[in-house]
């Protein structure tokens, strides 16, 4: 029962990945990996021997001795069997001389742990197992993918090595290593390539794991610097020692800190083969969840039997891009394995790759049949193997080596140079030089340039693998990156992408949540640049360009920010205007005041000869009234759009024609003062009243005003002025008053004028006569101060509009105290009470 629940689980996993093969990309492929190696997908490394030899007889074009070929290693044999092949088919190349390979036993198992049990610094003769390094013939040698391998052999032997591993810039040195040369290109662009994928996916939180060697300081240096150039953060960085000692000490503290950290996307940068593979294996069965960036040759299957639908739980892979061998896929298909010694029926049960599109033909069978194993299943599919990275650069490295004897040959003939037999080279060094030069194109049209491998112009493939239970796996092509096009085109991510739950979200890792629009950042005090807190933007700012924002933009003048900050509005254009319920009772009431004003002067010039209007100087009555008239009018300039000449006049009116009225009720004042105070004048005295001279105080204090108003309007005049800080969403059109200071200094000069009058009036209030206004003057003062001094604060604590309200309110209110205190008894007076307006009656009171 246990082994059917087993099956029915692989069988539907199988089921599921080739459906998310179908909807996401064509290039998929399905592996199936031997739950019996129990060494996991650990990789050991071969080292292969390729020589020339002239074809009289049929040979085998092989030579394997005595070997167990590891899960991972058939794909290098399948490789090497199909390039020698086709090598020894083509006429052009090496014709007539057939290139064999051959293998001794123990050479494609744990080579670099035989080297280090069998070589010292203090036993360097030593020899290696199954070399000859006095043999006369120099044979070219081909070792990967580890390269610790090939640096140690290079130590020992002077044969010409080709590394089929990925770059390794220990082995670029040819001063150090003259006889290594290497075939894979330069990870240069890799974390261009990375960084382009988080960029596209939102990670700004990443986690690193590298070896602590001199090409991952190297790459983490590279990453660094590109993820600071884009805004992304490292959130932790494992740098894990080569020595397994030192890393089981530090073993406990790499893991908590992986399993603590808030960052979902962790890149992981070194060798297979090394204390960096146990710490990853380590982590998987610790249940560490994350989605792994790095690079082919950790395309691994693992030996969990649990599963889950995590979609932290999936690696992705950047692998150079490399044209698909068309004819490889034939060789699987039709190889003769009586003609090879190597079972390939074992190797595919052993290790699997399944094209999905291939598979997806024969899947309406599954639902009609049932299996007891694997093998069963895969027996009815034709096998189709992904060709990996490092069996490219290995097939690249037995043609360098093919173009590289071929070479030899023909200066051997051209030479004449016989004296050993064709396709033999002793010469060490010419075979290490020639083979560093060669330039050339193989069978699928990629040149390969062994003098250069830096590719300037890197294309990577992406793909992203997931492990299943029961040794199944899943690893789909999702992209690439094509450094040499423009930026906006660089990398390519499939449309379809869905991640292992089926969905088709992407899988988050950040350090704080994105700032949405309306909100800016702001940074966290000794965190990264990614871990920052997201405020709302301030007064009149928005955010809606990008997310993340550092900065708000603040709206133009003439538009306002919404509620939400994210959007600028057009703002409505607002000012008193006589259509407003305010601007039509306010522009009423001044015209019904100035009305009412003339009425009052109408009815004074009628009655002009009666002692009420006679008395305290009638021309000082008329000039008070004809001021108070257009005192109520000049408000009106404080009402509708505000021009330039409004502005202007709005103040300069408001001051002068105030000050022709206060300077009124002073002469008034001083008249009353002088006619009662003086019992006993002099003639000189005498002259001066009789003659007007207190009506002097008008023109002497309008003059003063005038150049008061003459001064400011030179300095700083009023101008119209957008007022956007008092009310939401409206701009405000209003008088600016220019100079704060010179406005200030006329509302004082009026305030002083006042106060004086009051001053005089107060001390003339009780004098006898039945028509003395001295009381009247003091009360209207009263009025007439106690509405500036109130109008002070209140227009202060004012904006917009309002203010406007509260300065033409208090030029009403004031007039219309004067007006009221003063006239409106007399008025009273000379149309109520007739039969006290009579002189003859109080001709005994009058002064003589």
């Amino acid at each position: 029962m246990k082994k059917l629940r087993t099956f029915t689980i692989s069988f539907w996993l199988l089921k599921f990945s080739l459906i998310l093969c179908h909807v996401t990309e064509p290039i998929c492929f399905w592996r199936i990996k031997n739950n019996k190696d129990n060494d996991g997908d650990l990789r050991s490394d071969c080292n292969y021997f390729l020589w020339t030899f002239e074809e009289t007889t049929e040979i085998n074009f092989y030579n394997i001795v005595d070997f167990r070929i590891p899960t991972r290693r058939y794909e290098f044999f399948l490789v090497l069997f199909f390039a020698t092949d086709e090598i020894n088919k083509n006429p052009d190349l090496l014709p007539n001389i057939s290139l064999i390979f051959w293998l001794f036993g123990g050479q494609c198992e744990d080579e670099w742990g035989v080297l280090d049990t069998n070589y010292s610094q203090n036993n360097i003769n030593v020899k290696f197992i199954n070399y000859d390094c006095l043999s006369p013939n120099c044979y070219i040698d081909l070792t990967g993918p580890s390269w610790k391998t090939s640096l140690k052999l290079s130590i020992q032997s002077r044969t010409p090595k080709v590394f089929f591993g990925s770059f390794n810039p220990n082995l670029s040195d040819h001063d150090q290593f003259p006889y290594v040369h290497q075939v894979a290109t330069k990870d240069t662009l890799l974390s261009h390539a990375m960084v382009s994928l988080m960029l596209h996916f939102r990670w700004t939180w990443i986690g690193m794991v590298i070896s602590d060697d001199d090409q991952g300081i190297q790459f983490l240096s590279d990453l660094r610097e590109e993820m600071q150039r884009h805004g992304i953060c490292l959130a932790f960085v494992n740098m894990i020692p080569e020595n397994m000692q030192i890393y089981m000490t530090r073993a406990k503290i790499y893991d908590k800190q992986i399993m603590e950290s808030t960052a979902k996307v962790a890149i992981i940068y070194g060798e297979m083969n090394s204390s960096l593979e146990v710490s990853f294996r380590r982590w998987e069965d610790l249940g560490v969840r994350r989605i792994w960036i790095t690079t082919s040759q950790w395309d691994v299957i693992t030996n969990k039997n649990d599963f889950s639908l995590d979609f932290f739980h999936g690696t992705v892979t950047f692998e150079h891009h490399h044209s698909e061998i068309a004819k490889f896929k034939n060789f699987m298909q039709t190889i003769n394995t009586d003609k090879y010694p190597v079972n390939i029926s074992e190797s595919i049960l052993g290790w699997n790759y399944f094209n999905c599109s291939t598979s997806m033909n024969s899947y309406s069978k599954m639902d009609h049949l049932t299996f007891n194993n694997t093998s069963e299943w895969t027996a009815l599919h034709k096998y189709d193997m992904a060709l990996s990275e490092e069996g490219y650069n290995l097939y690249n490295a037995v043609y360098a080596v093919a173009h590289t004897y071929h070479e030899l040959i023909l200066l051997q003939v051209e030479s004449q140079q016989m004296a050993v037999p064709k396709g033999t080279f002793t010469d060490c060094q010419q075979v290490s030089s020639m083979l560093k030069s060669r330039i050339f194109t193989n069978p699928v049209g990629e040149l390969v340039n062994m003098k250069h491998r830096e590719n300037q112009c890197a294309d990577y493939d992406i793909f992203i693998i997931w492990n299943f239970s029961q040794g199944l796996g899943l690893k789909v092509k999702i992209g690439s990156y094509l450094h040499c096009y423009p930026r906006s085109q660089q990398l390519h991510i499939s449309e379809d992408l869905e991640w292992v739950t089926g969905g088709s979200s992407v899988p988050s890792s950040m350090c704080s949540m994105t700032c949405t629009a309306g909100f800016r950042k702001i940074h966290q005090n000794e965190t990264a640049d990614c871990c920052f807190d997201c405020v709302q933007c301030p007064e009149n700012e928005v955010s809606n360009e990008t997310a993340d924002m550092e900065q708000c933009v603040r709206c133009p003048d003439d538009k306002y920010a919404n509620l939400e900050k994210t959007h600028c509005l057009q703002r409505a254009v607002s000012f008193l205007a006589y259509e407003d319920p305010l601007g039509i009772a306010l522009g009423c009431m001044a015209l019904f005041l100035s009305a009412l004003t003339v009425l009052v002067l109408v009815t004074f010039v009628k009655y002009k000869d009666t002692p009420i209007v006679k008395a305290n100087n009638r021309i000082l009555s008329y000039i008070l009234l004809i001021s108070l008239v257009f005192c109520f009018l000049c408000s009106l300039l404080f009402i509708g759009h505000p021009n330039q000449a409004t502005c202007i006049l709005q103040q300069t009116t408001f001051g002068v024609f105030f000050t022709v009225a206060i300077s009124t009720v002073l002469a008034k004042t001083i008249t009353v003062l002088m006619a009662f105070k003086l019992t006993t004048p002099g003639r000189r005295m005498r002259g001066m009243l009789a003659s007007g001279a207190p009506n002097l105080v008008i023109p002497i204090c309008t003059l003063i005003q005038l150049v008061f108003c003459g001064i400011w309007l030179v300095t700083s005049p009023p101008f119209i002025d957008r007022d956007t800080q008092s009310e939401y969403g409206k701009t405000i059109i209003i008088c600016n008053k220019g100079s704060v200071i010179a406005f200030h200094f006329v509302l004082g000069y009026l305030g002083s004028l006042a106060l004086g009058s009051f001053t005089v009036a107060f001390l003339a209030r009780n004098l006898p006569d039945r028509f003395n206004e001295a009381k009247f003057l003091t009360f209207s003062m009263l009025v007439f101060c106690s509405v500036w001094i109130t109008f002070l604060p209140v227009y202060h604590s004012t904006r917009g509009t309002v203010m406007v309200v509260v300065e033409v309110f208090s030029i009403l209110a004031s007039s219309a105290g004067l007006l009221g205190c003063i006239f409106l008894p007399k008025c009273c007076v000379i149309l109520v009470r007739l039969d006290s307006n009579f002189l003859q009656k109080y001709e005994h009171k009058l002064p003589s």
